[in-house]
């Protein structure tokens, strides 16, 4: 995930503020004003006196030509560096992100912000938002902290459905408030996701709760951001996962809690139309645990039945403390 800073030289409470509560991850400010940004909120500050030190540990860079490109590269090598440029160019920033991973780009406008966060695709570091206007600070913020993707789901067909007997199994509480039709993608095997749909619907049995979901047993993978997986049991609060709704579009959620309890179980396996491979969950056994079907609404498991289709994912590789390697693994 990268990384952004406000700019609030000259101080600006009300920027200042806006930063903090759009979930920032620094504010740069002039020598004595951090405690002012400490009475605020809790933050990081970047000053000659912040928390990290301006001109020790970050180094500001403006570019006018090539000598001053090669000052910055020469410094990224130990420092993080905030680049600015008096035109906004490309080329420099994507020179300097070939041999650096501490280059901050500072942008005044969200078109500047789009461009460096996809330069030679992997983007720069982190950027310093700066002479932005207040009403888009937090949509940029947002654009950097927590960017919507979109990935292919895919049609899995049920083969069946069976008891599978007391387990363990996971609820993943969010600190984000899902709405029908979304939920996260979990499976037995890191190859094979199935969209597990978020407690949003109302039922006879429980109120609901918007921000659970009821994923699955505690040894199964769920998908997290930037294409990495976790195992259920490892999850804890703080951590992010990946909700997404029925359109495959994607956004980052904060687990806020994680409940482990034990229950009946449910074993399910599918295929899909493009393979001869199995993918399978265990999954609650409980009129409100469901999956998504392929027009977006949610199928309760109790529901389920061999030839119904569901929304999967498939991942293209497998898994190795939850980052995808290319090499030979089984999984079944």
């Amino acid at each position: 995930m990268k990384t952004v800073w406000v700019d609030v030289r000259p101080y600006n409470k009300k920027i200042a503020t806006t930063a903090l509560e759009s979930g920032a991850d620094a504010i740069i400010v002039d020598k004595g004003y951090t405690k002012k940004i400490k009475e605020l909120g809790r933050i990081n500050t970047i000053a000659p006196d912040g928390d990290i030190i301006l001109g020790k540990n970050v180094v500001e860079v403006k570019i006018t030509d090539k000598k001053d490109e090669i000052k910055a590269a020469l410094l990224g090598k130990n420092k993080t560096v905030i680049v600015e440029t008096s035109d906004w160019m490309i080329i420099p920033l994507e020179n300097l992100i070939a041999q650096s991973d501490k280059i901050f780009a500072v942008v005044k406008n969200l078109s500047e912000l789009e461009v460096a966060l996809g330069i030679l695709e992997k983007g720069v570091s982190g950027v310093v938002l700066k002479n932005f206007k207040i009403q888009d600070i937090t949509k940029a913020i947002q654009k950097v902290k927590y960017p919507k993707t979109k990935i292919q789901l895919q049609k899995f067909i049920i083969d069946k459905v069976d008891a599978a007997g007391m387990g363990d199994r996971v609820c993943v509480d969010t600190c984000t408030r899902m709405n029908p039709g979304e939920g996260m993608l979990v499976g037995n095997t890191s190859m094979g996701l199935f969209f597990v749909h978020s407690e949003t619907e109302v039922n006879p049995y429980v109120e609901p709760r918007p921000f659970r979901v009821n994923a699955g047993g505690i040894h199964a993978y769920v998908l997290s951001p930037e294409n990495k997986t976790n195992y259920l049991s490892e999850l804890k609060s703080g951590d992010k996962v990946l909700i997404v709704n029925y359109k495959g579009e994607t956004q980052i959620g904060i687990v806020g809690r994680v409940k482990i309890e034990r229950r009946p179980m449910l074993y399910i396996q599918a295929h899909t139309e493009n393979t001869i491979e199995r993918f399978s969950i265990i999954l609650q056994n409980a009129e409100t645990i469901r999956l998504v079907n392929t027009h977006g609404k949610p199928l309760s498991v109790v529901s389920l039945k061999k030839g119904d289709a569901v929304l999967g994912y498939l991942l293209k590789s497998a898994r190795h403390f939850g980052l995808s390697v290319e090499e030979t693994i089984l999984e079944k």
